[in-house]
């Protein structure tokens, strides 16, 4: 079973900025998004300040965040990347089995991705992650470049929103049609 420690405070950073804009989007009535906690058992406490220094995770999760966004169901996923290549083992085959589960429900799956070095967001619709993933599968490149990436994806700061996402989820919609 996995374990927890200080490395699951990486991406809290780009987790902070998702949960921010999907308030601003309640706010605004544009969407509800809510964060999936991560079930874990602790196994080790520092009794002084109250954190969990060691735990173990209870199951596996599948996404970050789920909801809706005008009536239409969204689930997605935040990854942080600091470098120009992302490696696909940040990405779990269980994760890809519920979002593909999740799209054929009707719903919409994407992954966020912070691109940290470049200050750069892409919204990486499932889609898109299935070309790499199913190369991956076949024996080619378990990693890809963000020079292979569709730039009509790139979110682009905006009306006041960290992290615009809805823009990435209209982009998708008009290029599904």
């Amino acid at each position: 079973m996995a374990t927890w420690n200080s490395r699951g405070l990486r991406g809290s950073t780009l987790e902070d900025l998702v949960n921010r804009t999907n308030e601003q989007y309640a706010e605004k009535n544009l969407a509800l998004i809510q964060k999936i906690p991560t079930p874990i058992t602790p196994v080790r406490m520092d009794k002084e300040n109250r954190h969990i220094t060691l735990a173990y995770f209870e199951q596996r999760s599948t996404v970050d965040y789920i909801g809706a966004v005008q009536g239409i169901p969204v689930c997605f996923d935040a990854k942080e990347c600091s470098v120009d290549t992302f490696p696909l083992s940040n990405i779990h085959p269980h994760q890809v089995e519920f979002m593909n589960a999740f799209e054929q429900q009707g719903g919409i799956a994407f992954f966020l991705i912070f691109f940290s070095h470049a200050d750069l967001f892409y919204y990486l619709p499932l889609r898109d992650l299935m070309k790499f993933w199913n190369r991956m599968q076949s024996g080619g490149r378990k990693s890809f470049r963000r020079e292979e990436l569709n730039s009509t994806y790139y979110l682009q700061k905006k009306n006041g929103f960290l992290v615009p996402y809805l823009d990435g989820i209209q982009t998708d919609l008009k290029l599904r049609d």
